[in-house]
């Protein structure tokens, strides 16, 4: 095995299959350094891609999505391996073919796909986190390399055909990109590598960093992490610090809400439950303000290179709104305000989907909702998980810049709302009430027009406009209609209701029947001669 040198050494913590050598610090993987380990990955992705350049390019079969290919590479070399200084190992990959149409899709080369893992040595990132797992960087900051449980990868390895589909229809995402999974395996050891997208590029400081999964349950940032230089927040954090959220416009909004939606269907359909949404967030202010203590060859960082690898380009492609800045500017991160005013860039993407809701799931969910709310704790079924999810990042994570209202128009004539007055009539007017078109009656919905019977002489019809024809498109009504109109009716001799005198209307008594009343109003009554 790679690193054989080492694997006596004690070590001083170990967490899950990591650990630390006693003697140099150095990091160590199932007992083989992390030195021995880099070099074995290059040296097998190295050939794995050579070899696979000389394939002719074809469909991907379902038969494509099984397929693992193995070549061994002794320290003294072969014929088809290079010689190196490590012990004998062996070398798998899993899905060549598909795994190679994946990179097509995202417009990464056989060549830079090589040349940006194989050309200068990985970097080991500082901070992983609680999983157990190694993470190493390329140079260019375009991929990250994961250390996976076995399970893990023979999940993903079930997911594969699924996730080609979803690939095909929607390369919009904020899932991880997969481009390659390998195994390093010697001296009976496995070790799994999965080769994904950089979220959170190295070269663009990230001034905060969360870890969301819409859980309450022990989701707060331990004393120890919150010592580093860049902890990694949790939601009960997240909540406290920020509790307006992060203001997005508009349209970053619907689109980031839409993308997350799409996302946790897609993994509720294969039971993915346990994901997070990792989150860097870079104040420009702040950024700013350090300006003066960054090196020059850091203040312009190359962008990625690969296609639909940016939290902008996974939520919709391109900046917009408002908010939209310069690519050389918001380098793929979406533009966002926090409450303060601050101009900020955030980099998201959802991570840990490899976790399905197997027996040790349902059975650690069990354990702990006897001991808490059943709702609150992080391991969930996935179609509960998937909404709590939605609705924390799409309310209390993420919000809509609020519009600002814009000034009232105030009406000419000087009335609330922009509606004029209805004229009012003289004095010796016996009765004024106001009619509003809208089919009802002093707030009787029972009461509704009905259409007046036809006059005897049509002379008369002609003479006297009943009211009911003042809202109608017949040719009584080729004045522009007003909203409210004071009408003066003449008293009739029935003075058990006021709406018996109005023509093409039915009263109630008091004992509720319906009577009509056909008095005629006149044009001159009805509409004032008065300049509206």
């Amino acid at each position: 095995m790679p690193g054989s040198s080492g694997t006596t050494q004690s070590m001083k913590k170990t967490i899950g299959h990591r650990g630390v050598e006693t003697t140099t610090g150095e990091t160590t993987y199932k007992k083989t350094t992390s030195s021995a380990l880099k070099g074995a990955i290059q040296l097998g992705i190295a050939h794995t891609v050579g070899s696979l350049s000389q394939k002719a390019e074809r469909d991907v079969l379902m038969q494509d999505f099984v397929v693992v290919e193995s070549i061994f590479f002794p320290s003294e070399g072969s014929n088809l391996t290079p010689a190196h200084h490590y012990s004998d190992f062996r070398f798998k990959t899993y899905a060549p073919i598909a795994f190679r149409y994946f990179r097509e899709m995202f417009g990464i080369r056989p060549d830079d796909y090589m040349y940006s893992l194989c050309n200068e040595p990985l970097i080991e990132l500082s901070n992983p986190g609680a999983s157990g797992s190694i993470f190493y960087v390329s140079s260019d900051d375009e991929f990250i390399i994961k250390t996976v449980q076995h399970k893990e990868a023979e999940f993903l390895q079930k997911l594969l055909p699924g996730y080609f589909m979803n690939i095909n229809q929607n390369k919009r995402t904020l899932l991880p990109k997969f481009y390659g999974l390998y195994c390093v395996q010697a001296g009976g050891k496995n070790i799994r590598i999965v080769v994904m997208n950089n979220l959170l590029p190295r070269i663009i400081p990230m001034h905060l960093k969360y870890d969301l999964k819409g859980s309450t349950y022990k989701r707060r940032a331990s004393p120890k992490e919150r010592e580093k230089a860049v902890p990694t927040y949790k939601d009960l954090d997240f909540i406290q610090d920020m509790p307006d959220g992060l203001l997005l416009e508009a349209d970053n909004y619907n689109a980031l809400c839409k993308t997350i939606q799409r996302d946790c269907l897609l993994l509720q359909s294969f039971k993915i439950m346990d994901y997070s949404l990792l989150m860097g967030i870079h104040n420009m202010e702040q950024a700013s303000r350090e300006k003066d203590r960054v090196t020059p060859d850091q203040r312009r960082p190359q962008p990625q290179r690969s296609l639909y690898c940016t939290a902008m380009e996974s939520i919709q492609g391109e900046a917009r709104g408002k908010e939209a800045m310069d690519s050389e500017d918001h380098m793929g991160g979406i533009p966002a305000r926090s409450s303060k005013g601050e101009r900020l860039l955030i980099y998201i993407g959802i991570i840990d989907i490899l976790q399905s809701y197997r027996f040790i799931k349902k059975l650690e969910h069990s354990w702990k909702a006897l001991v808490h709310d059943g709702d609150t704790v992080s391991v969930h079924r996935p179609g509960f998980y998937a909404e709590r999810f939605q609705q924390f990042m799409c309310n209390t994570v993420f919000k809509k810049i609020p519009l600002k209202p814009s000034p009232s128009k105030k009406s000419r004539g000087g009335g609330q709302g922009g509606l004029r007055r209805a004229p009012t009539l003289g004095a010796s007017t016996a009765k004024k009430i106001s009619i509003l078109f809208t089919g009802t009656l002093s707030g009787r919905p029972d009461l509704v027009p009905k259409t007046p019977p036809l006059p005897d002489n049509p002379a008369d019809g002609e003479a006297n406009l009943s009211i009911s024809s003042l809202g109608s498109t017949g040719a009584a009504s080729t004045s522009p209609p007003l909203r409210s109109v004071g009408v003066e009716v003449h008293k009739s001799a029935n003075t058990d209701s006021d709406l018996g005198a109005l023509p093409g209307y039915a009263a109630a008594d008091n004992s509720g029947n319906l009577f009509g009343n056909e008095d005629a109003v006149s044009l001159s009554d009805v509409i004032p001669e008065t300049n509206i």
